[in-house]
Parts: C-alpha cells; sequence; structure tokens
C-alpha cells in the first residue's frame, strides 16, 4: 500500500467514526436487522436509493424513522394507495383569494427520508412522479421547479405475498434503484428480544450521532476511496457475465437470463462497494466489498425467462452462480 493510499486509509478511519455511532444508536430501537441498516447507511453514502421487499411487520418505517432522528433529518412516511395522485406526493397550486394569485403547496416528497409503503399499490403516474424526484432530485409545482433538499434517500418498499390491485414497476424504473434488499423474518432469539422489548410501551430516547452536513461530507469524501483497476475490472466483469456468461464458463445460465443487468448497475455497483469500504472503515475497495453488495445490486436488474421461472430458478441463484465463477482479483 503506497502512502497516498495510506494517507486516504487514515483519512477514512478517522471520519467514518461516526457511522458505527449511529449502528449502535440504532440497535437501541431496532433488534436485530443488522444487514438492512448497513444497507441504509451504504445508501445514504452512495447517495442511491432502496427498495425493499418483505413481509408486514418487520420494521421497515420504525428503521427509517429511527435513522432521521439519528441523523437530525425530515422524515415523511407515504402510504401508496390506488386512488393517490401525482400530486398527493409532489405538490399543487392553491389559490389565494387575498393576494389574488396561485401559491404552491408542498407535498410529502420534500423532505429528507421518504418512505413509499408499497409503492407497487399506486398507478404508472403516481410511480412515475416519485421516481422522477428521485432522479432528477427536483420537482416542478405549476412553472416553478424546487430542488429537493440533501440528503435526499427513498425507501420503497413491497409487499411480496399480496399481488392483487398492485401495479407492478416496470424494469426501467426499477433499475433507478440502487439497491433491492429482502427483509426475511428474524431468528427466534431475536424475535424474543422484540417482545421482551415491547412487553411495556415506552418512548425510545434517540441522542443524534450525525447531522446532514456530516453526510455531504462523508459523500464527498467516498470519491477518494481507492479502487484498483483489477477491482474496476472484476466488477464490471460480475455485470458483464449476466449479459455474455458463455465469456466467463457460464453457459449452463443463459437459457435463464433474458436481459442482463445494465450500465447503471456497474456505476451503481461501484459506488455501493465504496460505501461499503467506508462503512468498514477503510480508504481502499476489496474484493469482499464487491462481493458484500453485489447481490442487492443486481438481483432487481436479471430479467429472468419463462424457463427459468419454471424451473423455479431465481435471480439470486444466477448471481451466486456469477459470483463462484467470475475470477477474483
Amino acid at each position: 500500500m503506497n502512502k497516498d493510499i495510506r494517507e486516504i486509509n487514515e483519512r477514512i478511519k478517522n471520519e467514518s467514526a461516526f457511522l458505527g455511532n449511529i449502528l449502535t444508536e440504532m440497535d437501541k430501537v431496532i433488534v436485530g436487522q443488522r444487514a438492512m441498516l448497513e444497507r441504509l447507511l451504504i445508501a445514504l453514502l452512495a447517495d442511491g436509493h432502496i427498495l425493499i421487499e418483505g413481509v408486514p411487520g418487520l420494521a421497515k418505517t420504525l428503521t427509517v424513522k429511527t435513522l432521521a432522528a439519528t441523523i437530525q433529518t425530515k422524515f415523511q412516511r407515504i402510504q401508496f394507495t390506488p386512488d393517490l395522485l401525482p400530486a398527493d406526493i409532489t405538490g399543487t397550486l392553491i389559490y389565494d383569494q387575498k393576494q389574488q394569485e396561485f401559491i404552491p403547496k408542498k407535498g410529502p416528497i420534500f423532505s429528507n427520508l421518504i418512505l413509499a409503503d408499497e409503492i407497487n399499490r399506486a398507478p404508472a403516474k403516481v410511480q412515475s412522479a416519485l421516481l422522477e424526484a428521485m432522479q432528477e432530485r427536483q420537482v416542478t409545482i405549476g412553472d416553478q421547479t424546487y430542488t429537493l433538499e440533501e440528503p435526499f434517500l427513498v425507501l420503497a418498499t413491497q409487499n411480496p405475498i399480496e399481488q392483487e390491485g398492485t401495479y407492478p414497476l416496470p424494469e426501467a424504473q426499477i433499475d433507478r434503484f440502487m439497491l433491492k434488499i429482502k427483509v426475511e423474518y428474524p431468528p427466534e432469539a431475536d424475535e424474543l428480544a422484540i417482545v421482551r422489548r415491547h412487553a411495556v410501551p415506552h418512548p425510545f430516547s434517540i441522542t443524534p450521532q450525525a447531522t446532514p452536513l456530516q453526510i455531504k461530507s462523508a459523500r464527498r469524501l467516498l470519491g477518494e476511496v481507492y479502487a484498483d483497476e483489477k477491482i474496476e475490472q472484476y466488477l464490471v466483469s460480475l455485470v458483464m457475465a449476466t449479459r455474455r456468461p458463455a465469456d466467463y464458463k457460464l453457459a449452463d445460465i443463459r437459457p435463464h437470463v433474458e436481459y442482463g443487468a445494465s450500465p447503471r448497475a456497474s456505476l451503481a455497483l461501484a459506488q455501493a462497494a465504496r460505501a461499503h469500504a467506508f462503512l468498514k472503515r477503510r480508504g481502499y475497495v476489496a474484493p469482499e466489498d464487491v462481493q458484500a453488495v453485489a447481490m442487492d445490486v443486481l438481483r432487481h436488474r436479471i430479467i429472468l425467462t419463462y424457463e427459468a421461472e419454471a424451473e423455479a430458478i431465481t435471480a439470486e441463484d444466477i448471481i451466486k452462480r456469477i459470483l463462484e465463477k467470475v475470477e477474483i482479483p
């Protein structure tokens, strides 16, 4: 490790300490779910958004609300329903009789952390309004455009059980989420801890551990995390293997993949790997950083064939095979 990398490593080690404090503080409220907590911080650092798939009752709302309190940002939960309108999210113009003019009334999207609950319950127009705000980081009300306040993170949830009356997100829109994570039921020990902790209802006292300015500073510093050329080639190879599996001795998965991951996946994988290294207080990206986030970056970007569905082969199965076969630097 040369002198420059050592300096970056030492600097990031010092300036990333607050992330551990955030996790420790959130552990006071959230039992288990460490993977979800870490992915939230990775998305926050890498300036991306998260799509979460999980059944109700897994503390998704509580987690995001707790994170907002820990980093002193605003939080909004939007319940997506079939009768929701784009203006219910972005805002609208209201006529002021006294001033005899239209004035903007901003919607709940004007916050820092947004929980879009059951995003697939709302029609395509509403989904598009949210996804446009996610991509452009701005909202237009009437003829006026407003920039959204940073940091800005959207956590959208989908219920994998109920599919009646839903509007599934098109692949092009799903691709705009940096990560898709699956939240599973907690193990028995964690569930027992949850029952005991909530046996007597009481408000949790959260001590802020960071500020929005610290988050912005960490985002700027993230660009200095060193990624060797071999690491960059490795993560690109993982993405290319979803498109041309035969080139990576994975011809057996070709019949199961209709479309591979887009170039946006390579960008997301690079940023998420840097954020993972930052979270682990390192100034350089290691292969394990890429491997740690590869599943969450790629699982929603691989479109399977009917043959794969008939054989009960999932995107996770494909990604595991790719991680096993692509040579690690």
